[in-house]
């Protein structure tokens, strides 16, 4: 049975932040979850991972361990927030980026910010700047009515992320361009019934999915055949079998 990580707690700007370091040595693997997922959601890939290097990962403001956002969690902000945490713990460069779904928006962003300071890039089933607005496009009416049901009985926070999801957008598309480094997509292939996720929808996603391999010229699109949204989670031994291929392939 896996056991639980080791996580500390300190305050970074007013805000309290969970975070979690195992392993050592070169390169730092930076872990960036989903919008809602905790560190905790990356335990299936322990102890394996800490082999390959220093391992970070954290609970992003309204999540985990970390409490609410005391400020707009628009993409600057987030990316600002993990790179001030990551000195704080003493976690050297270069990082390779591993972000699931939400997380891809800010590991996209954190590559062209501190592009000097990025190896690589894993995005397991990610978001992509165009789904913010084209998945909704394609939602069908019982998705959109769950989603304005949710808001309704569990409204957000102002300052939570998917509130300021579009100006995340914006801060990528006007940040520096997108570093060459070996980037690795790895997406999901298994679906929810039509019903419930439209065809278009699944197009729509797959483009977008392409779209994030075309940020490098060294990108590549790798397919979880057992796998819908969570890989790290219904197939944690691709993962890590994926993260070496994409460690094997930085320079040295």
């Amino acid at each position: 049975m896996k056991q639980p990580l080791k996580s500390h707690a300190t305050l970074i700007e007013g805000q309290m932040f969970r975070f979690a370091r195992a392993g050592q040595g070169s390169p730092s693997i930076v872990l960036i979850g989903g919008a809602g997922g905790p560190l905790d959601g990356w335990f299936k890939l322990y102890p394996e991972i800490e082999a390959l290097g220093t391992v970070f990962s954290y609970d992003r403001p309204g999540t985990g361990g970390s409490p609410k956002p005391t400020e707009a969690q628009y993409g600057e902000t987030v990316v600002a927030q993990l790179r001030l945490l990551l000195q704080f713990a003493k976690v050297p460069s270069p990082f390779v980026l591993v972000a699931h779904s939400f997380g891809g928006l800010h590991a996209n962003l954190f590559a062209r910010e501190f592009a000097d300071e990025v190896a690589g890039v894993l995005f397991i089933e990610a978001t992509a700047p165009q789904d913010v607005d084209n998945l909704k496009q394609h939602q069908s009416a019982l998705q959109r009515g769950f989603v304005k049901l949710l808001d309704r009985v569990s409204p957000r926070d102002a300052f939570d992320e998917l509130r300021n999801e579009r100006e995340t957008v914006r801060d990528i598309l006007e940040a520096p361009a997108f570093p060459p480094v070996p980037v690795t997509v790895l997406s999901g292939t298994k679906r929810l019934p039509r019903w419930l996720v439209p065809a278009a929808l699944v197009r729509e996603r797959e483009r977008s999915q392409l779209a994030l391999a075309a940020l490098s010229p060294l990108g590549e699109r790798i397919v979880a055949e057992r796998s819908a949204h969570f890989p790290q989670l219904s197939e944690p031994e691709l993962v890590i079998d994926t993260l070496k291929r994409l460690l094997a392939r930085i320079p040295r």
